[in-house]
């Protein structure tokens, strides 16, 4: 068994930093696969940042390397959450200070009602969003609410990963492709949703290929190449830069 990963060399002394989320020089692989290569940067609390880049610029590898899935491998760096190291923790202890991570792949559990899904998801503290605020929110999930969950349309298996992720008490949200196969409509009515959760203060991070509807969304846009930063500051800054996203969002 490969021993643990020690993080504290070259410690930067971000839990003193004034972002929400800090990720500072952060190395990832996938087996030898070196495949997020010393990424740095902050997000403020209420913010929404797009994560953009071409595909296999690293963008989910990233996400999944602050929510601390194990796959990839963090093997250098540091991840705070308002003040907590994340960087030494399971995917589990980071989901119990307050991380929400929605997968590309959604993960709806397969026998269980739509209702269920979302009971499930707060049998353990710290519990989030009521059920009631949670339907309020998405609608077509109440009244589907006796719905086997695997069984709803794309969209709808979307708005119920997102709003199992709310269920819980979580800090950041974490959003992969959530734009992914649905109808434009659907996209709009998602867009609508997470609009409404930054207005409750919720901080989003967004990787999204459809990266003009995520700049207009954000509030922020990092974009990735071959696994290091290229770009970090406005959201509007790349909607303005032509040049900018020809070269690296090919749009």
């Amino acid at each position: 068994m490969n021993e643990k990963p020690d993080f504290s060399k070259n410690a930067n002394r971000a839990s003193t930093a004034p972002a929400f989320l800090s990720v500072w020089d952060m190395h990832s692989y996938y087996g030898e696969s070196y495949i997020v290569q010393g990424v740095t940067f902050n997000v403020h609390e209420g913010e929404i940042l797009a994560l953009l880049g071409r595909n296999g610029a690293g963008k989910t590898s990233t996400l999944r390397s602050i929510a601390r899935v194990g796959d990839p491998e963090v093997r250098h760096g540091e991840i705070w959450l308002d003040h907590q190291p994340l960087h030494n923790m399971t995917s589990y202890e980071a989901a119990s200070v307050g991380l929400g991570l929605v997968p590309e792949d959604r993960r709806i559990i397969p026998g269980l009602t739509v209702e269920e899904n979302l009971q499930l998801a707060q049998i353990a503290p710290p519990v989030g969003w009521s059920l009631e605020r949670l339907y309020e929110l998405f609608p077509r999930l109440g009244e589907r609410r006796k719905q086997e969950g695997i069984t709803l349309s794309g969209g709808e298996q979307q708005m119920l990963s997102i709003a199992r992720a709310l269920a819980r008490d979580i800090k950041v949200l974490l959003l992969d492709e959530p734009y992914e196969g649905l109808a434009p409509v659907i996209v709009d009515e998602i867009e609508k949703t997470l609009a409404h959760v930054k207005q409750q203060g919720m901080t989003t991070i967004i990787v999204e290929q459809n990266a003009v509807r995520a700049l207009e969304l954000a509030d922020r846009a990092i974009i990735l190449d071959t696994g290091t930063i290229v770009f970090d500051g406005t959201a509007n800054e790349v909607l303005q830069d032509t040049g900018l996203r020809e070269e690296y969002l090919a749009i």
